[in-house]
């Protein structure tokens, strides 16, 4: 228990502290005009009340990261809380914060333009391309979870295919509507249920008499059953596994969506560092939960195993045996909403990122169709698909989208003689992490080389990224500063 709130406490105090010093290295500027207030087309960029944003953006960034990768990472051991904590605070948190605030900046620009413009044209071609694919991946993909997990509360009539077109309907209309017809209606009560679950969960962890077996004082070791074959060594492997409970790249593409909502740059630490840090609450509250719930790290082993490594059992048993019946279906239709969320705001990101970059405006209802048909289309085809290959490079492939956003936000700020260190150092953390899992990962999954080899090689890219960096930032140092930050 001692482990789990001194994690809480410190949670929140990186909101107020860390937080503040992130707000203040960029220049909050309260008295400059949002896109939201300067390009109103009453679609994507719309005004609207700050609680609804947060709510959006906590629910479109949770998805099933915070409470399926809590529970795979905190089978590594304690080194969850370690991960889940530092890396909310000064990777995560300032990831999702910056890339909103570049965007703010930038007219609303979506995060490949924002790339591109940091890292130039041929990295934004490139940042199209690998975006692109992870969100029609990503909408696929929570297209046919969240139809399974309903499929066992529905009665025998209601197949899991009529889900699944349920849902894609669904899709299809959050993706088209203004922002503030359907998503900003439906969100508050879908985030409602996904904070009352979490809020429920610790509740009953303070007030129950359980004792969460943490095991901190005992080392930081793997707590895997084979953890001496060497298969999944604690780092990199924890930092994928649990990658929406402390950083995850997916998340720029959704706070540059949000920041066209805003409407004052005041309001961008408590929405999105803020919203960061709720979901690494979230994901705190799931990774304590499944230890206590399995009585122990051997316990959750023996547990997942049961199902094939499977964490909808678990979460499924969890929220009904400690919360009862109607707060069991809550806690579920949660952990629906969360997958659903993130599948209809990936798609309707894609629809973002290909209306700039074919300069089609989207206050046109023919406009949007003429992108989201073919969009619905690619996402049609991937459903049809194994996605067991795919799905394991997904997690590889969310991560390296934040380094590449990362340093984005580091050029940026060193354009503009800001203090690019916040984002330097978790941008070369990122990297070595991207780096060395793709080369120790097994055969298929990457390339099954030495530990030793792999951390080596995975050192001297960062040193040399390093390096180049270094001389770039020695050519700007004589640069004017832009003006958006002089006015500031």
């Amino acid at each position: 228990m001692t482990t789990f709130l001194i994690s809480l406490v410190i949670l929140v105090g990186g909101y107020c502290i860390y937080g503040l010093f992130a707000e203040k290295v960029f220049g909050i500027d309260p008295s400059r005009e949002t896109p939201a207030m300067t390009q109103t087309d009453g679609i994507d960029f719309v005004p609207m009340s700050t609680w609804r944003v947060f709510l959006i953006q906590f629910l479109n960034i949770a998805g099933m990261g915070p409470i399926f990768g809590a529970i795979m990472g905190i089978m590594f051991g304690p080194a969850a809380f370690l991960w889940i904590v530092l890396g909310t605070i000064f990777a995560g948190a300032v990831h999702d914060f910056t890339s909103a605030m570049i965007s703010l900046r930038s007219n609303g620009a979506s995060l490949p333009e924002i790339v591109g413009n940091e890292l130039g044209s041929g990295v934004k071609h490139l940042m199209r391309v690998f975006t692109l694919a992870l969100l029609v991946l990503l909408g696929a993909v929570f297209v046919v979870s969240p139809a399974d997990v309903l499929n066992q509360l529905t009665p025998d009539w209601c197949t899991k295919e009529m889900l699944i077109v349920a849902i894609f309907v669904y899709y299809f209309l959050a993706t088209m509507l203004p922002i503030d017809k359907l998503i900003g209606r439906i969100y508050p009560l879908f985030g409602g249920a996904l904070l009352f679950m979490a809020v429920g969960l610790m509740g009953y962890m303070f007030f129950s008499g359980e004792v969460i077996p943490d095991g901190m004082t005992e080392g930081l070791f793997d707590r895997h059953a084979d953890a001496a074959d060497g298969l999944h060594p604690i780092f990199p492997m924890l930092c994928i596994s649990i990658a929406c409970g402390a950083i995850s790249g997916f998340h720029a593409t959704q706070s540059t969506m949000m920041a066209k909502c805003l409407k004052n740059e005041k309001l961008a630490r408590p929405i999105f560092y803020g919203a960061m840090v709720a979901e690494g609450i979230v994901a705190l509250i799931w990774a304590a939960a499944a230890i206590t719930f399995a009585h122990g790290y051997d316990g959750l082993t023996a547990y997942m195993a049961q199902d094939g490594n499977s964490a909808s059992t678990l979460v499924s048993d969890i929220s009904f045996k400690w919360l009862g019946a109607i707060g069991g279906v809550l806690a579920v239709l949660g952990v629906v909403a969360a997958p659903i969320s993130t599948g209809d705001t990936a798609l309707r990101s894609a629809r973002l990122i290909l209306s700039e970059t074919f300069h089609l405006p989207q206050k046109k209802i023919i406009n949007r169709l003429l992108i989201c048909i073919p969009l619905f289309a690619a996402t049609v085809i991937l459903m049809n698909m194994e996605f067991s290959v795919l799905w394991r490079y997904f997690g590889w492939c969310n991560q390296t989208l934040a380094v590449f956003t990362l340093w984005a936000c580091t050029v940026y700020l060193c354009r503009h003689n800001r203090f690019y260190f916040i984002t330097l150092v978790p941008a070369l953390f990122m990297q070595f992490v991207v780096i060395s899992f793709i080369l120790l990962a097994p055969v298929p999954e990457g390339f099954g080389l030495d530990h030793t080899l792999s951390y080596g090689v995975a050192g001297i890219t960062c040193v040399i990224t390093l390096g180049l960096f270094g001389y770039y930032s020695r050519q700007v140092s004589a640069r004017p500063v832009p003006e958006d930050v002089e006015a500031a």
